[in-house]
């Protein structure tokens, strides 16, 4: 067991290091969004996923330790014990100082993701009630307008959703545009974005140290963004979209949570909505991308099953 932990720690060292680069490099440009998202959300999920994998292992090898060599752990400590002498105790109490460090880690990580969530999940479906509350409807305007002199065009996730204009923002729009950008909205709401970004939002925020994390929170930000103009545009046309983005690019505050049209990467959405990439282009991205969820989804996979089936190869105990 401790062998495939130390393969899965060491498929958690390989992406943490190579993969932020690689995938920038594949998915920066917005040319597949989606595939973007799911390479940045595999590679993460990979990496949370062989970490549990690997604190079971240990706690589990730890566990079965009750004389040296009934476990690889136990193998290596009998091999100290006779270099050095009987120390039993000594090695017991570090195997457990170990093992409840291990998952002192797991519980810690869990703790802070959970109330994390918790609390944005409280204050994204508290500002929707407030929204609600506080906005009116206006004819042919399928959303809460809300009155103030900023133009802000924003979902907030909560039960039921809500979609929020500004009474500023509709002056400066015409319909088609209102309409483009409305739609942008509620298509972060369809595809569930703001529980994608909070989930990695709260995992940066929990390892702040982990670059995958930090530049994955960022990154699918900008897809997420693109995805949804993506639907939009196709339902508006992209010239109402992008000149209904280009009217709200004024610096504005967007509630903690929600997603706003027209404040993240506005430059590249508008580049990628003026000038459409190539067909031969799009599909080089996609099955760059193709690629890269195989690999950080198959690894770990194969990992399991060969330490299930009892054919764990990597890292081999000397006999």
């Amino acid at each position: 067991m401790m062998s495939a932990a130390a393969c899965f720690l060491l498929f958690i060292g390989l992406v943490a290091v190579l993969g932020p680069p690689v995938l920038r490099r594949v998915t920066h440009g917005g040319l597949a969004p989606r595939l973007g998202v799911i390479a940045w959300s595999a590679a993460i999920a990979a990496v949370v996923l062989s970490w549990a994998m690997a604190a079971l292992l240990v706690v589990v090898d730890l566990l079965r330790y009750r004389a040296p060599g009934e476990s690889m752990l136990g193998a290596c400590l009998a091999r100290l014990q006779e270099s050095i002498g009987g120390v039993d105790t000594a090695f017991e109490v570090a195997g457990v100082a170990a093992a409840t460090a291990v998952v002192s880690i797991t519980v810690w990580i869990t703790g802070r993701l959970a109330v994390g969530l918790m609390r944005l999940r409280i204050r994204t479906h508290g500002h929707a009630r407030r929204a609600r509350l506080i906005g009116h409807q206006v004819r042919g305007v399928d959303a809460v307008v809300i009155d103030n002199a900023e133009r802000v065009a924003y979902c907030a996730a909560g039960r039921p959703h809500a979609v929020v204009i500004t009474t500023a923002a509709l002056a400066a729009l015409d319909d088609r545009q209102v309409q483009a950008v409305l739609a942008h909205e509620r298509a972060h709401l369809a595809g569930h974005h703001a529980q994608i970004l909070a989930v990695l939002r709260v995992l940066a925020a929990s390892l702040p140290g982990m670059t995958l994390f930090t530049a994955g929170a960022v990154e699918v930000g900008r897809l997420l963004e693109m995805c949804a103009d993506d639907r939009a545009a196709r339902a508006h046309g992209s010239r109402a979209l992008l000149s209904g983005l280009l009217a709200l690019c004024a610096p504005a505050q967007v509630p903690d949570g929600a997603l706003g049209a027209g404040n993240i990467a506005l430059l590249d959405r508008a580049g990628r909505l003026a000038s459409p990439p190539r067909r031969a282009e799009k599909v080089r991205v996609c099955l760059l991308s193709a690629a890269v969820v195989a690999m950080v989804t198959a690894a770990p996979l194969a990992l399991a099953v060969l330490e299930v089936t009892g054919t764990m190869w990597c890292l081999p105990m000397a006999s």
